[in-house]
């Protein structure tokens, strides 16, 4: 097959049917089967991208000299014009080749498969989106309880004479609602309206011109330097870690432990930053000198793997908020941040089907109260997400032969740790075990900051797909909110206040985050996409709410279970 023949989009599904793995990128049609399993990034990342337009995913994420290497992956060119994406298999996509005796048919197009969804059941239809989106009306339930409802005011997107539109709210929008389906597919519904109300039309000339813009960013971000690091920067950085971990040395000497514990968790909770920065590759750019800064930061004075990090957030970044596919939102039974959830999702991620059960039925109600304590002792989950992953055949088979070195070195790394401060510091230096609990305790609470910095940026946004025409830029902003601080107080948050920004570059420094922000929100200005920029006060109280309307559509699923029962009826339990 010629490099330089063009592929119709029926020939580049008949590919997908046989099993081979295609991509689009900038013009061309790449074959990625033997790359797949080699990817230093993880196959998931690959895979999600298959039948579609990948070019700024791919840009975004991979170095110059590494776009070069593409060229020997190139089976074709893609026809003129814009590329229709179809959704990848691994998100349910159906691809069925066309018999070799019939014309090539350009309008079979792969669909999502979903058992979940009845058209019976549908409170709002696509249609009913793109009037509402037309006509300035929001979808609304036919059986709500008929009391006058509590209303939202949101401005409509790109309207300047006050236009507004009004939502009902959740609690007594709810009544009337009977099976558990319709009310999980209704509020769904709700939410994806409210992003075709908010956000530009997923239409692909709108999104084209999105990328087009997109682009020109991005070339702007290189002419500026801005994926130089700034290395004068972390040597300020070294100097601020190293008087936290004097200061605790220090009061552990003269037996002051407790305060030695919260020196050390707030050294923890710092140098974690360079771990983060180290896993994108935006400190020296080099795969294996980032990555030994990483796994000494992370594995070694941290006891966290880097390697189950980079292997969940590559995921992260490119499918962010889905519910079935981010690893980052997939808490149940303990969170959950979108009515998605209540119909039992399978994780593309996990390869695990997280069911919605009696206990999250009890324990996400009151998520909105078990948040805090809950990112108080969140790193010991860590603890053992890493070391199910450096034991696992995930590590195992994750990179290139050329990586084969990162999974023994971690398991080492993270055994010295475990040496040090467990048998040393714990066992050996500490009297007695209450002080060992609380010198633990208090430690591993200071880094709470760290994990609701982390959840801030997403739990609180969308969690809609509006299809597969949606632009890399508008979905990472859709799905992605900044928080806003005084300069002065950046290494507190170590970048990652600047979320949505670094979503759609994360490969710039940290340091630079803040003078690609401008840039950003000029950006945004131009397209209409709405640059979501709270306080970390205001981030947090969006997060509640968004964990107290679940947990109060949770409260109506409840209901909807109990009529069921006793009705006799079928529904989504």
């Amino acid at each position: 097959m010629s490099r330089d023949n063009v592929l119709c989009p029926r020939a580049v599904q008949d590919l997908i049917a046989d099993g081979h793995i295609i991509v689009i990128y900038d013009e061309y049609v790449l074959k990625l089967d033997s790359w797949l399993e080699r990817h230093p990034g993880g196959s998931l990342a690959i895979l999600h991208m298959v039948g579609k337009d990948a070019t700024d995913e791919i840009n975004a994420y991979h170095k110059p000299p590494t776009l070069k290497t593409m060229k020997a992956f190139r089976i074709g060119r893609k026809p003129p014009g814009i590329w229709t994406n179809t959704t990848p298999p691994i998100r349910g996509g159906v691809y069925v080749k066309e018999p070799e005796e019939k014309p090539a048919v350009e309008s079979t197009i792969p669909t999502d498969v979903s058992d979940a969804e009845d058209s019976s059941v549908l409170e709002t239809s696509i249609s009913d989106l793109s009037e509402s989106r037309s006509t300035g009306t929001a979808p609304t339930s036919e059986d709500s309880c008929g009391e006058d409802p509590e209303e939202t005011t949101i401005e409509r997107m790109g309207e300047t004479d006050g236009e507004t539109f009004r939502f009902r709210s959740a609690k007594k929008i709810y009544v009337g609602k009977k099976d558990p389906l319709a009310f999980t597919t209704w509020a769904e519904k709700q939410d994806e309206a409210r992003d075709i109300l908010e956000y530009p039309s997923v239409d692909p000339a709108v999104q084209q011109d999105i990328v087009k813009k997109y682009r020109e960013l991005h070339e702007k971000v290189y002419e500026l330097n801005l994926y130089d690091c700034p290395y004068i920067e972390y040597g300020k950085e070294m100097c601020r870690y190293t008087t936290l971990f004097v200061a605790s040395m220090t009061a552990l000497y003269n037996q002051w432990y407790l305060t030695s514990a919260f020196f050390l968790g707030l050294f923890w909770h710092q140098i974690m930053f360079v771990a983060h920065d180290a896993g994108h590759r935006a400190i020296t750019g080099n795969f294996v000198i980032d990555s030994l800064i990483g796994m000494f930061v992370a594995d070694f004075c941290c006891g966290l793997s880097i390697g189950w990090w980079k292997s969940s957030h590559n995921v992260h970044h490119l499918i962010t908020n889905m519910p079935e596919h981010d690893p980052d939102i997939q808490n149940v039974p303990i969170f959950a941040t979108s009515p998605s959830f209540f119909r039992s999702l399978h994780s593309t991620y996990y390869d695990f089907t997280f069911i919605w059960d009696a206990a999250a039925n009890f324990l996400v109600p009151f998520q909105k109260y078990t948040y805090y304590p809950v990112m108080g002792i969140a790193r010991f989950n860590l603890y053992l997400l890493s070391w199910l992953h450096v034991l696992s055949s995930k590590a195992s088979s994750l990179g290139s032969s050329k990586a084969w070195w990162i999974r023994p070195a971690e398991i080492a790394m993270m055994s010295c740790y475990w040496y040090i401060f467990g048998y040393l510091l714990l066992w050996c230096t500490l009297p007695s075990w209450p002080v060992r609990i609380g010198f633990v305790l208090v430690s591993h609470i200071v880094t709470m900051p760290l994990h609701v910095q982390i959840t801030l940026s997403h739990w609180a946004m969308s969690t809609s797909d509006l299809g597969e025409s949606e632009s890399f830029p508008q979905r990472q902003l859709r799905t992605t909110m900044d928080v806003d601080c005084p300069a002065w107080l950046d290494f507190i948050h170590g970048g990652l206040q600047f979320q949505a920004v670094h979503h759609l570059f994360p490969r710039v420094p940290r340091h630079n985050l803040r003078k690609v922000q401008t840039l950003v929100k000029q950006f945004c200005a131009e397209t209409n996409i709405p640059y979501v920029l709270l306080s970390f006060e205001d981030g947090n109280k969006k997060v509640l709410n968004r964990l107290q309307e679940v947990g109060d559509q949770v409260e109506h699923l409840i209901n909807c279970q109990k009529y069921m029962a006793a009705t006799g009826e079928s529904g989504l339990h």
